[in-house]
C-alpha cells in the first residue's frame, strides 16, 4: 500500500490500522475485571439494586426517589433479567452491566476526542492559525482510552455497583455533542447534547446543574468566539433545553409531585446540609435542635424512635428497601433546608483541594507524559481571546465546573475522573509545535510516548486480572464477586427459616449501613436498628447498661432476629453478653433469635 505523502513516517498509519486491536485488548482486559474483580458492595449499591427490583416489578411509584436516580437501576434491572439471575447470582449480572457501561465509556471517549479535533481543525482553518498541533485524532483517542482503562483499574472498577461510570459516559457524550454543534452549527447536535445530558441527569441529579453550564457554554462560545447571530444561538440553546426536558422532565415532574414542591433531586442539598451546614446525617429527630447546624429543619416524617439510650429506630413507615434508612434519605430528611456555614465551607473546600491533589499524585501517568511533551518542545496554545481558535476553552471550563461543584460540598475519586478527563484531553489537544522545533521527530516521539502509555495501561490491567484469577483458588472462592462472610451469613439466615417477607433488626454501622447486602441476599428487610456508630461493636455492646431492655424493645417490633457484626472470637456464648447469639456460618455476623418461626426452611442457590 502506498502511504499518503502527508505522512513522512509510518507511525500514524499503524496507529489507525491497530486502533481496533487496541480497543479489543482494552475491552478484553476489562472483561477480565468483570469476571474476577472482588466483592465491593456497600449500602449505596444495595439501594440501587432495590430500585432495580422495583423497576422489574413495575412499581413506578416506589421508583420515584429523591436521593437515587433511576437510570442506573434500570440498567441493573435489565442485566438481572437478561442473565435470569437469582438473589445469590445477581452480582455476576451486575458486573456484566458495568462492563457494558465501560464499552459505552469507550464510545464516549472516542466521540469526545473526535469532536474536539474537529472543532480544533475547523477553528484553525477559520482563523488561519499557523500553529502546528502535536496530537492528531488517533493519538488523542489512544490517550483517552488509556486514561479510561487506568481509571477503571482504580476508582471506577467493575466491582463497584455505582452509577459514576454511567454518569461519566453520558457527560462526555453530552460535551462531545456540544463540541460537534460548535464545529458544525447543526441543530441535531444541540438536540443530542440535550438528550445525552438528560440521560446523565436520570443517572445522577448532579447533571442538572452541569446541563445549565453546558447551555451557558454553548451561548457564550457561539456569541463571543464564533460571532453567530443571536437568533441562531437562541434556537440552539432552546432546542438543547427542550430535549433535556423531554428526557428528564417526567422524572422531575413525578418527584416534584411527590414532594409537593419543585424538586430535581435532594442528594446535592442534603450533602450540602451534612457537609457545609453541619447538620446531623443519621437519624435526625425534630427535638435535636443542637444537631441542626446552620440548616432550617422542619422534618415531615422523621424515623420513629423507640428508645433514647441506646437509640433504637423503626423504619416501618417506609415500605421499600432492604435497609429503608438509606433507601431514600430524602424521605426521612424532607424539609431540611441547608444554609451556608462559612467556617465549614472553607474547611471543606480545603479538604476537597487536598483530595484533588492526592488524586493527581495517584494518577501521575498523564502528567508525566505532559512533561515529556514540553521537554520535546511542545507548547500550549494560549490564544483564548474572543474570535480566536480557543477550541479547548469550553470543555476545560466545564471540567473545572465539575470539580468546582463537587469541591464546594464533597469530592471523591470517582467524581474527579470525568472532570480531569474534560481538562486533560483538551489540554493535550491544544499542544502545538513552534516553527523552531523539528516537527516530524517531535510528533513521532510524542505519538510513541502516548502509545507506550496506552500499552502499559492495558498490560497493567492484564497483570492485575491475572493476579485476581490466580488468587481465587487460594482464597477458596468460586468466583471473584463471592464474599464468604456475606453469602455465608445470608445462607445461615435462610437455614434458620428466614426468607422473603421476613423482617430483621440490626445493630452497628457495619451490619446496618456499610454493608447490608447480607439482608438482601437472605431476602429479608431491616426494619429496626439499634444505632451504635462506634466500631468495633463489641465494647459498646458490652458496656450498654440497659442491653436487655433494648433487646426486648426490638423483640416487640416482631423482627425475627437481631444481626450484628462482631470481631471473631468474642461472641463465644460463654458470658451474658454473648448468650443466645449464633454465629452465622463462621462469619463475623451473629444473629440473636427474637421471634424465629417454629420450622425452618432453606433456599440454596449457591454459586
Amino acid at each position: 500500500m502506498t502511504l499518503p505523502s502527508s505522512e513522512p513516517n509510518r507511525l500514524p498509519y499503524w496507529l489507525r490500522r491497530l486502533w481496533p486491536i487496541y480497543c479489543f485488548l482494552a475491552a478484553l482486559v476489562t472483561f477480565g475485571y468483570a469476571l474476577y474483580d472482588p466483592y465491593q458492595i456497600d449500602g449505596d449499591a444495595v439501594s440501587y439494586m432495590d430500585i432495580g427490583d422495583l423497576i422489574r416489578a413495575h412499581n413506578w411509584h416506589a421508583v420515584i426517589n429523591g436521593y437515587w436516580n433511576p437510570l442506573y437501576p434500570a440498567f441493573l434491572a435489565l442485566g438481572h433479567t437478561l442473565f435470569h439471575s437469582t438473589r445469590y447470582t445477581e452480582l455476576h449480572a451486575y458486573y456484566m452491566v458495568n462492563f457494558a457501561i465501560f464499552l459505552l465509556e469507550m464510545l464516549a471517549i472516542v466521540a469526545f476526542t473526535d469532536s474536539l479535533i474537529q472543532l480544533r481543525d475547523l477553528r484553525k482553518a477559520a482563523t488561519s492559525t499557523a500553529a502546528s498541533f502535536l496530537l492528531d485524532r488517533y493519538t488523542l483517542r489512544y490517550l483517552g482510552v488509556a486514561l479510561l482503562v487506568i481509571s477503571t483499574q482504580r476508582e471506577l472498577s467493575m466491582g463497584k455497583v455505582r452509577p459514576d461510570a454511567l454518569l461519566q459516559a453520558f457527560l462526555l457524550l453530552g460535551v462531545a455533542a456540544l463540541l460537534k454543534h460548535l464545529a458544525t452549527s447543526h441543530l441535531r447536535y444541540a438536540a443530542l447534547m440535550g438528550i445525552s445530558l438528560g440521560l446523565a441527569y436520570l443517572t445522577k441529579s448532579f447533571a442538572f446543574l452541569f446541563t445549565l453550564l453546558c447551555i451557558l457554554a454553548l451561548i457564550l462560545f457561539r456569541a463571543f468566539w464564533q460571532r453567530h447571530a443571536t437568533a441562531r444561538i437562541a434556537a440552539s440553546a432552546a432546542l438543547a433545553l427542550i430535549c433535556f426536558s423531554l428526557v428528564a422532565g417526567p422524572f422531575i415532574a413525578a418527584l416534584s409531585k411527590q414532594k409537593g414542591r419543585f424538586d430535581f433531586g435532594d442528594s446535592g442539598s442534603l450533602n450540602y446540609a451534612w457537609f457545609i451546614s453541619g447538620t446531623e446525617k443519621m437519624h435526625l429527630q425534630r427535638n435535636q435542635t443542637s444537631l441542626f447546624g446552620a440548616s432550617e429543619v422542619h422534618l415531615k416524617h422523621p424515623e420513629k424512635q423507640l428508645l433514647q439510650a441506646p437509640a433504637i429506630f423503626s423504619y416501618k413507615e417506609l415500605p421499600y428497601g432492604t435497609y429503608p434508612d438509606w433507601f431514600d434519605n430524602s424521605y426521612w430528611n424532607d424539609q431540611v433546608k441547608a444554609h451556608m456555614n462559612p467556617r465549614l465551607e472553607v474547611v471543606v473546600i480545603g479538604q476537597c483541594m487536598v483530595r484533588i491533589i492526592r488524586y493527581i499524585a495517584n494518577h501521575p501517568e498523564a502528567w508525566i507524559l505532559l512533561i515529556v511533551t514540553f521537554l520535546l518542545g511542545a507548547r500550549l496554545q494560549r490564544d483564548w481571546q474572543p474570535a480566536a481558535n480557543a477550541f479547548w476553552l469550553a470543555p476545560m471550563l466545564l471540567g473545572l465546573g465539575i470539580l468546582g461543584i463537587y469541591g464546594m460540598v464533597n469530592i471523591e475519586d470517582r467524581y474527579i475522573t470525568v472532570g480531569l478527563l474534560a481538562i486533560l484531553l483538551p489540554l493535550f489537544a491544544s499542544l502545538r509545535l513552534p516553527p523552531s522545533v523539528q516537527t516530524v521527530a517531535a510528533r513521532t516521539a510524542v505519538s510513541a510516548a502516548v502509545v507506550l502509555l496506552a500499552l502499559l495501561a492495558v498490560a497493567e490491567s492484564a497483570r492485575t486480572v491475572g493476579e485476581l484469577r490466580r488468587e481465587l483458588p487460594f482464597a477458596g472462592l468460586p468466583v471473584g464477586w463471592y464474599n464468604p462472610s456475606i453469602f455465608g451469613a445470608a445462607h445461615a439466615l435462610n437455614d434458620l427459616g428466614l426468607g422473603p417477607g421476613d423482617t430483621v433488626a440490626c445493630i452497628g454501622t457495619i451490619a446496618c449501613l456499610y454493608d447490608p447486602y447480607w439482608a438482601r441476599l437472605a431476602g429479608v428487610r431491616v426494619l429496626t436498628e439499634i444505632y451504635e456508630p462506634n466500631t468495633p461493636l463489641y465494647p459498646s455492646f458490652a458496656a450498654m447498661p440497659n442491653r436487655a431492655e433494648a433487646i426486648d424493645v426490638v423483640r416487640r417490633q416482631g423482627d425475627k432476629v437481631l444481626i450484628g457484626y462482631f470481631t471473631p472470637g468474642l461472641m463465644t456464648g460463654t458470658n451474658p453478653i454473648s448468650a443466645g447469639w449464633r454465629e452465622l456460618d463462621g462469619s463475623p455476623f451473629y444473629a440473636l433469635p427474637l421471634n424465629l418461626p417454629a420450622t425452618n426452611s432453606t433456599e440454596d442457590n449457591r454459586p
